[in-house]
């Protein structure tokens, strides 16, 4: 079924019988499809995970980040100049192929002589893309998931209450709950002063495609406003599943000072933060193929950063003090 509603949406922008072949099926599937003009990626998203008008937006943030130079997908209009439309209940958009191979798979980082170099690149462009992001109007209407307080540490979380995972132990339901609390509070602390606007949010090593030394971004599903340590604490919670983390670490950091400054004082609260969101995340997944495996990661690491939080003083928490 999905075969044919992708051949039925590649007809929207004139590639009839155009080869396709499905490269990707997470949240969205994602076809590349052979055109006379190259390849482009043909994406069909996942009915009622996002509205037409946000992902509208999302497509038209992309291409302010192209056309401001950020190597990320360019969109390809229809016809008559809309960027997506609507087939049945699926939304469908084009982008330009980017050519590459990723940072990783399945959010596990590929080892590699060049990675702490790979990592000041990435630290680079993600200050690039808040630069371009901060320079930005957006058209009115303009709509994305908000990654602030209430999405993060509110009652109803984006990626939904971690700490009613069915499968936590009661003690690490507690665990979380309590460290929920206390990031809350320290985060609470500090608006309005906490560096903010629109966020990638999901940089890890799938969304980062390498082509030669080009650090190029993709998927911008779940971008939208946020807190920039949080988009640096994403991409920093996968890098320390590798022996090298803390050079990683370093690495990431100072390629996004080179570019942009920005205070880290709170980096430890929202790494904690975004360790608890893949609790939530796993949540209606649990049935798929692999998903128990990756339940127990994900408990087991946010447990040990909810321990770390709530064993630190909250003053030391809330530093302002950089590490580099």
């Amino acid at each position: 079924m999905t075969d044919a509603l992708a051949h039925r949406a590649s007809a929207h922008w004139g590639w009839q019988g155009a080869p396709l072949e499905l490269a990707a099926c997470r949240e969205n599937a994602v076809y590349r499809v052979q055109t006379d003009a190259g390849p482009v990626a043909l994406r069909l998203h996942r009915p009622g995970l996002r509205t037409l008008r946000q992902l509208q937006s999302e497509l038209q943030w992309m291409a302010a980040l192209q056309d401001g130079g950020l190597a990320v997908p360019a969109p390809i209009p229809l016809p008559d100049g809309s960027l997506c439309t609507s087939i049945d209940d699926t939304v469908v958009d084009a982008l330009r192929w980017l050519d590459g191979v990723p940072m990783g798979r399945n959010g596990v980082v590929t080892e590699r002589d060049e990675l702490p170099g790979v990592y000041r690149a990435l630290g680079r462009a993600m200050a690039r893309l808040h630069l371009l992001s901060d320079r930005w109007r957006p058209p009115a209407g303009f709509e994305r998931p908000a990654w602030d307080l209430a999405g993060l540490v509110g009652e109803a979380p984006l990626w939904g209450r971690y700490w009613d995972n069915p499968t936590l132990a009661p003690d690490q339901a507690r665990l979380l709950a309590q460290a929920r609390d206390k990031a809350r509070r320290l985060l609470a602390d500090a608006l309005p002063g906490l560096d903010a606007g629109l966020v990638h949010a999901d940089l890890v090593p799938d969304n980062v495609i390498i082509d030669g030394t080009r650090i190029q971004l993709i998927d911008f599903d779940d971008g939208g406003h946020g807190f920039r340590l949080f988009e640096l604490a994403t991409t920093l919670n996968r890098a320390t599943r590798l022996a090298t983390a803390t050079d990683l670490r370093a690495a990431l950091l100072q390629g996004y000072q080179d570019e942009r400054p920005i205070d880290l004082g709170l980096l430890p609260v929202f790494e904690a933060v975004r360790s608890f969101t893949y609790v939530g995340w796993i949540i209606p997944r649990l049935g798929e193929p692999g998903a128990a495996e990756r339940n127990r990661r994900f408990i087991g690491e946010a447990c040990a950063m909810a321990h770390r939080l709530l064993n630190t003083p909250a003053a030391a928490s809330g530093s302002s003090k950089r590490p580099l």
